[in-house]
């Protein structure tokens, strides 16, 4: 039992690594539908590529979208706005202005109103019959609902539906005006005010009644036209899908979905899910263990890989879910932009079209989203170079729109015929998703600051020469600053020979050297006509020479430069002697089974970029010794320092082929001859 823990705890990682892989397909499982996919693939124009389409059962066919759109549009509006009564409205309403019409009355002078106290009931019977009439017939408020007019409207009394002819409170006041002014009272306008407060709507709107009569009238309407029986033929082979025909392939798919669902188990339409997406996402995996090894072997790296699945797989199954969006407004273009950035082509696209592959699966738009998907992948693959200017990263966005847009056109143009049809309101979804790709720039250091990348961005920025190191280094240690600049312009040249990362290098060859600002001195590019070394044992001047390596680390540990060119300053010396100061410590009578003390610690290069580094550096440094060289003196320099650099085994790990190996070496001796400024001898004038 002890044994087997100890594996676990030994192997934790890997396990790790698993488990994140294992609970990628499993969350991206989860999202897939429940229902079983239609068999057949079709296209309206196109040629039906299978055998003959009997009907495996009944089914209605549904009507066309746009027949069934303008049905629902003419029974809506034909459907109108319902209203309820409020019974006890009247009733309150004449209590009410009884009781304030006594009030007002013992406030008269009854000299000067005598007729109103004579003849109080005849007031009083004028006031109710008013009332009476107004609400029998109906109050309701003056809104957008209702214009008045003489409009009909729809009244719900106890289940009962009657039409009626309301009036506004501002008809009710002019009625009442009229019919008070024709009484033969006298004081008949004293009821105005009276009546007036007591006015008020006796029929409101009713959204929940509205709401229920529309869908009764909505379910009324029919969404069939006809019935395919069992057997009959829905299309024969080779035969043309006419939009008839598509209308009932249609109708079949979506009952064959709901009827063959109801008969399959849940679990077995999420086992086929889960089977393509294990094998998706394995060969993902497999890739990355014999591709990318350094990607696989970090847990960090992979869960980079591993967002974007579940990202982009999520994101889908929420736009899918609403019906008012389309999964062409996506960014899927992102992910290969911001892996290339931070990796090369190669993993990027695969990346992409493993993206591609698993939305497809929960995406209804068919191939044609897959197509486009998987060629805009290229194409920002291809045309975005260089992420770190924003001209080029504008020009990757617009050939991405441009090949969203002429894609689905030639695809629209084969599956319609013509201009007229084409759903032209698609291409507003391309200009989205164009503008939201746009966010894959200011992703960049955001993403490298999470998983702790290094992107040509931030190289560039570290590239500047008023940066703190390399501002302290350009004053403490100008030789050392100018070796470093001419070792910058050799790596480069070398790295874009056999394209490996030039800017990397160009920047990571500045800070390589940056110990040396400890002990400038120390070093003869810096010395002036008095060595420190004269007064120093061959092992103290080599101890101080190694020493500029760690205290480099230091300095750039500490400025929290990157990893990967603190990686470089590493290996940058690999494990090679001090010659100069293990040779003069033989000649002192030492011994050669103490020589430890006159190697670099290491480690050797594993990288292409690492032996470039270390390759220039030498190659810069023994350059500096020659007196007048010539093209033949630097060509058997740069030979002889690689030959050297062969035999001390300093590349026998680096990733590098021989031919990229000569590749190198006959760039570096191309540069080193335009720094020494090689030319031809011009003949000595004639005559």
């Amino acid at each position: 039992m002890s044994n087997i823990f100890e594996r676990l705890v030994r192997n934790r990682s890997d396990i790790f690594k698993y488990l994140l892989v294992l609970g990628t397909i499993f969350l991206i499982s989860l999202l897939f539908p429940n229902n079983v996919r239609f068999k057949y693939e079709y296209q309206e124009g196109q040629i039906w590529r299978y055998a003959d389409l009997d009907a495996p059962f009944d089914f209605a066919i549904k009507k066309p979208v746009d027949d069934l759109a303008i049905e629902l549009q003419n029974a809506r509006s034909s459907s109108g706005y319902y209203y309820t009564v409020d019974a006890e409205r009247k009733n309150v309403a004449s209590t009410d202005f009884e009781t304030e019409f006594l009030e007002v009355t013992r406030d008269l002078d009854q000299n000067e109103y005598r007729d109103v106290f004579q003849q109080s009931d005849r007031y009083l019977s004028l006031g109710k019959m008013v009332l009476d009439t107004l609400y029998s017939r109906g109050l309701v408020l003056n809104d957008s609902l209702y214009p008045g007019d003489g409009t009909t409207i729809k009244v719900v009394t106890e289940n009962t539906v009657t039409e009626r002819v309301p009036m506004t409170i501002d008809e009710a006041l002019r009625y009442t005006t009229a019919r008070l002014s024709e009484s033969p009272l006298d004081h008949a306008s004293l009821l105005y005010p009276v009546l007036e407060r007591n006015i008020h709507p006796n029929i409101s709107y009713s959204e929940e009644l509205t709401t229920k009569f529309l869908n009764a009238t909505l379910n009324r309407v029919p969404r069939t036209r006809g019935m395919v029986t069992q057997g009959d033929l829905i299309i024969p082979k080779n035969g043309l899908v006419t939009p008839d025909v598509k209308l009932k392939l249609d109708s079949f798919r979506e009952a064959y979905e709901v009827q063959v669902t109801e008969n399959k188990s849940y679990l077995f339409v999420f086992a086929g899910y889960l089977i393509l997406t294990s094998l998706i996402i394995g060969v993902f995996i497999f890739y990355l263990q014999f591709n990318h090894q350094h990607v696989f072997s970090s847990f960090r790296k992979l869960m980079f890989m591993m967002m974007w699945l579940l990202f982009f797989s999520y994101f889908v199954y929420i736009i899918e879910g609403n019906e008012t969006l389309s999964s062409y407004l996506i960014p899927f273009c992102i992910a290969p932009i911001v892996i290339k950035t931070f990796y090369n082509d190669r993993l990027a696209l695969f990346t992409h079209i493993v993206i591609i592959l698993i939305a497809s699966f929960l995406s209804r738009l068919g191939y044609e989203f897959t197509f486009l998907q998987v060629l805009t992948g290229i194409v920002a693959i291809l045309s975005n170079q260089i992420a770190r200017y924003w001209s080029k990263f504008f020009n990757t966005i617009f050939l991405i729109l441009i090949t969203y847009c002429l894609g689905f056109l030639g695809l629209a143009l084969i599956k319609e015929g013509n201009f007229a049809t084409i759903d032209w309101s698609t291409f507003r979804w391309f200009a989205i998703n164009a503008v939201l790709t746009l966010l894959a720039y200011p992703m960049i250091p955001l993403l490298e600051r999470v998983f702790g990348f290094t992107s040509s961005i931030t190289l560039s920025e570290l590239g500047d020469v008023n940066r703190p190191l390399l501002k302290e280094l350009s004053i403490k240690a100008p030789g050392t600053f100018q070796h470093s600049l001419q070792v910058g312009n050799l790596a480069e040249a070398a790295a874009d020979a056999i394209r490996a990362d030039a800017l990397l290098l160009k920047v990571a060859a500045l800070y390589h050297d940056i110990g040396k600002v400890h002990n400038p001195t120390a070093f003869i590019e810096n010395q002036g006509s008095v060595s420190p070394h004269d007064s120093l044992s061959p092992r103290e001047s080599a101890s101080t020479i190694i020493a500029h390596v760690t205290q480099g680390i230091e300095m750039a540990t500490k400025a929290r430069l990157p990893s990967v060119i603190i990686d470089l300053i590493k290996t940058h010396h690999g494990t090679t002697r001090v010659e100069y100061f293990y040779k003069k410590f033989l000649e002192d009578g030492g011994s050669a089974s103490q020589e430890a003390g006159f190697r670099y610690p290491g480690p050797k290069p594993t990288s292409k970029e690492q032996v470039i580094l270390m390759l220039a550096d030498s190659i810069e440094a023994a350059s500096k010794s020659l007196n007048n060289p010539g093209a033949d003196d630097l060509n058997n320099l740069v030979d002889k320092i690689i030959a050297y650099k062969q035999k001390e085994g300093q590349l026998q790990y680096a990733d590098i082929s021989f031919k990229e190996l000569e590749k190198v070496r006959n760039s570096l001796k191309k540069v080193l001859k335009s720094i020494h400024h090689i030319r031809v001898e011009y003949p000595e004038p004639a005559g």
